[in-house]
């Protein structure tokens, strides 16, 4: 049976509608309470959250919902991802939850949830909570219910933890770098940790006001950092999202960096390092060809996944590889973190900006992408793909790419479109690819 609440990354909607309301977050709470509450110790939690306007409504609900089953709840206000899933491991919880909707516009929340070893949850752990989720929950004794307080030093031990991860021989003084934080989550840790490296700090997205997460900024709103980057004069520049998991670079020129560069450069660097472990990086089939030539050219492997940072993390785990993660931005570097963290990803950057002595423009565009296009075709309902037209149109396009480029074509796991993407060495015959099986899924969905 599949999952009807948890997606391709925790549960995810807009706000006050569908699963993502206050009464379903409590009953989540209630459900994931339950699912772990595993021996006889005093078990906790662990809740962190961006900065959205319905985060405080979601915060309160999941808090009563935890609690009523008999878990102590630690709340660690404004936090990236990733350092939800850090304190999840340090304070020794049973669970941790992110109320985020990433890169989505304020509208919309979500929830994502961590195990104990600071992980996403398993398939079989999501499906068990959705099944409680029916269930009327025994509810813990009077005497029982859990206690909720806040800590006041996460942001510090976050820091803290972000700035292990750079090289000790390594400082970031004489860098200018311009950091946007989409005024999401990382809107003060981010700054924070660069400032205290020795950075000169140029902060854009860092004034929160419950509505403007991801608006016209961060990593999927580049434009703001570029023009930064530029009229301030900075070195570099780093783009975060709403829950700061992923990256965009922008070098001194404004040209931006997408993740598949910042694989290249970290997986490249810590095979020279002896550090990469696997033989190479794990990406998703979105990722460009131009990576992959890059990496057999020095010896490595590029292995690729379905999309989603969760598929890449597993293939990592299963298979040994310490480096990940998608175009988007998603780093997974697992000697450093559990998921995926832009900041940790974004001083990986730096530490071989400073080692190199080069231009960031220089060094970060170490391949040359093929040509590459990806459109989304909205459908209200069906199956197009099923389609025999749709069928016969992504054959004829498989057929015109064959060997000199790629297709890959999926349903969106978040809304209700068709991704069709295609790349090859002829800018031409991609774009008459895509052209041709965007229109036969619209003729199918009409």
């Amino acid at each position: 049976m599949g999952k009807q609440f948890f997606g391709t990354d925790g549960i995810r909607g807009r706000t006050n509608q569908g699963a993502m309301t206050a009464a379903t977050a409590m009953k989540v709470g209630q459900a994931a309470g339950s699912r772990f509450l595993r021996g006889d110790h005093r078990h906790r939690v662990v809740i962190g959250k961006d900065t959205r306007l319905s985060g405080y409504m979601l915060e309160n609900a999941m808090v009563a919902g935890f609690t009523s089953v008999g878990m102590d709840v630690v709340l660690l206000g404004p936090m990236p991802t990733p350092a939800v899933a850090l304190l999840t491991r340090e304070l020794r919880a049973d669970v941790g939850v992110m109320i985020s909707a990433s890169h989505n516009p304020y509208q919309d929340n979500g929830i994502k949830l961590f195990g104990p070893d600071g992980y996403k949850l398993s398939d079989e752990d999501e499906l068990a909570i959705e099944a409680l989720l029916g269930k009327d929950l025994a509810l813990a004794d009077a005497e029982d219910i859990g206690r909720a307080r806040r800590i006041d030093d996460a942001r510090g031990r976050y820091i803290h933890a972000v700035k292990r991860s750079l090289p000790e021989d390594i400082r970031l003084d004489g860098l200018k770098i311009a950091i946007d934080c989409a005024n999401g989550a990382a809107y003060q840790v981010a700054p924070s940790a660069f400032w205290e490296l020795g950075a000169e700090i140029v902060a854009v997205g860092v004034n929160p006001n419950g509505k403007n997460i991801n608006a016209r900024c961060g990593s999927t709103h580049p434009e703001l950092l570029q023009e930064t980057v530029v009229s301030s004069g900075a070195d570099i520049g780093i783009a975060l999202d709403g829950d700061a998991d992923r990256l965009i670079v922008v070098d001194e020129k404004g040209q931006t960096v997408d993740g598949d560069q910042i694989m290249a450069l970290i997986g490249s660097q810590w095979a020279e390092q002896g550090r990469l472990t696997g033989g190479g990086v794990v990406a998703t089939v979105m990722s460009n060809l131009g990576l992959e030539r890059f990496l057999q050219g020095r010896g490595l492997d590029l292995v690729r996944t379905k999309v989603g940072d969760r598929h890449v993390l597993e293939k990592m785990r299963s298979a040994g590889y310490n480096v990940g993660g998608e175009q988007s931005g998603h780093m997974i570097l697992l000697d450093h973190a559990t998921t995926g963290d832009g900041t940790v990803a974004a001083l990986q950057v730096l530490a071989a900006l400073v080692k190199s002595g080069k231009r960031a423009s220089e060094l970060l565009h170490l391949f040359d992408p093929v040509p590459q296009l990806l459109r989304n075709v909205r459908f209200a309902g069906g199956k197009p793909l099923e389609v025999d037209r749709v069928k016969a149109a992504i054959a004829d396009a498989e057929a015109s790419l064959a060997g000199k480029g790629r297709l890959v074509i999926r349903p969106s796991g978040t809304e209700p479109v068709i991704r069709v993407m295609a790349e090859g060495d002829n800018a031409g015959d991609v774009e008459a690819a895509v052209a041709s099986i965007c229109l036969a899924v619209e003729e199918a969905a009409a």
